[in-house]
């Protein structure tokens, strides 16, 4: 096996690794899971189960993909796509656009955390083994994510939390957001690239370039699987729990999990997070301040609330605190929801995991510098997708 194989193995993520980079985030939840605890004895079971009603569906959802990617990034199957695009022929401007292109489907069919968990490290091996910096590519898969977590509802949680009780098909939902969501991810790239244009050269040596090729078919049967649960089913979130344990099941079995598994790591975040959900939703439902700004914006104030509320408190509890009540115009916060948090590492869950792990594989990337970016592609995102959903849908 070459050496760029190799060093992709070895630069993917293990648990030990994404404990490092949650480790901060842990005790954030840990605190946050004691004052949830604290404060739901206080909402009353009322508010209480209305509220985990509302958030364990896509809890249950993300957890199954979740379960899904573990089992493709056993199987080497995000390795093994990193490795074909380095090897396609063309410029560093086709290399980005495939590159991205990765990370855009993979968040769409796995989820956002999926997506830069598993293709950050693969991105960095990418751009090396073609001999080019590789900032514009690290950089990407945290910004592309957020950008492509627009198109399915198990996308991103926000999407799922927002649109509880639609009964709306990801069908219908890929429908709706389909042109905001090209529209979004164009303009992530095209920014990427005229900023960053300057470190897309290439060093003095290119590495030596090795397709690798995926070890299992189970891992490309349940991604597909998933894809088209969500598609069909206007509630796939138990199907894709049972797909993502089926086939996690059969993996243990047959002995192809890494001992150093990302699921190690899962339970508690994912637990932590449900708890903040169900609380500021309870909240929500006693103090209707925040529910009120939502119900009551119009479209372009939506998108900017949920931009604002993302930033300001996170994309997660604050989709729990607008959402708490019916929304005239959904669609257009969850673009701020989701697009917003590109202009701050705190305003996702995948921007603190993605700067850990980048700074694991030893790349040079700050927080300064992503909120700069950030500064240019979220108006613009923003702005153009706004507008795009506004033509695209007049009765969004």
């Amino acid at each position: 096996m070459g050496k760029h194989a190799l060093k992709t193995r070895q630069a993917y993520p293990t648990t030990t690794a994404v404990s490092r980079s949650s480790s901060v985030v842990r005790a954030a939840l840990i605190v946050g899971v004691a004052g949830a605890a604290t404060g739901l004895i206080s909402f009353g079971p009322r508010a209480a189960s209305a509220a985990t009603q509302q958030a364990w569906p896509p809890f249950a959802l993300v957890t199954g993909l979740l379960l899904i990617g573990q089992v493709a990034a056993s199987d080497d199957v995000f390795a093994a796509a990193g490795s074909r695009i380095a090897t396609i022929r063309g410029g560093r401007v086709v290399l980005l656009a495939a590159s991205l292109g990765l990370v855009a489907m993979v968040t769409a069919v796995l989820n956002l955390d999926t997506a830069v968990v598993f293709l950050t490290p693969v991105l960095i091996q990418t751009a090396r083994a073609r001999g080019l910096d590789e900032r514009a590519f690290v950089y990407g898969a945290v910004f592309m994510s957020n950008s492509a977590s627009l198109l399915l509802p198990g996308s991103n949680l926000t999407n799922l939390l927002v649109l509880d009780g639609a009964r709306l098909s990801g069908l219908d939902f890929a429908r709706t957001m389909f042109a905001p969501w090209l529209v979004a991810i164009t303009v992530t790239w095209v920014v990427l690239w005229i900023v960053q244009r300057r470190e897309l050269t290439a060093s003095a040596t290119s590495r030596h370039r090795v397709t690798l090729p995926p070890h299992g078919r189970a891992g490309v049967a349940a991604v597909a699987g998933a894809a088209g649960l969500m598609l069909v089913l206007p509630d796939p979130a138990v199907a894709v729990l049972l797909l993502g344990a089926g086939v996690t099941a059969w993996h243990r079995f047959r002995g192809r999990f890494h001992d150093a598994s990302l699921l190690r790591a899962t339970p508690l975040t994912l637990i932590g997070l449900f708890v903040l959900a169900v609380c500021c939703g309870s909240l929500a439902r006693l103090w209707v301040v925040p529910a009120m700004l939502a119900v009551t914006a119009n479209r372009p104030e939506a998108a900017l609330l949920g931009a604002l509320g993302a930033v300001a408190i996170n994309n997660l509890p604050a989709a729990s605190l607008l959402s708490s009540h019916p929304i005239a115009h959904p669609f257009f916060l969850l673009l701020g929801l989701n697009l917003g948090p590109n202009l701050v590492v705190t305003g996702a869950l995948s921007a603190v995991l993605w700067l850990r792990l980048a700074r694991h594989n030893e790349t040079n990337v700050s927080i300064w510098t992503y909120t700069r970016l950030g500064l240019l592609i979220v108006p613009l995102t923003l702005a153009a997708a706004t507008a795009t959903l506004a033509v695209a849908y007049p009765t969004a």
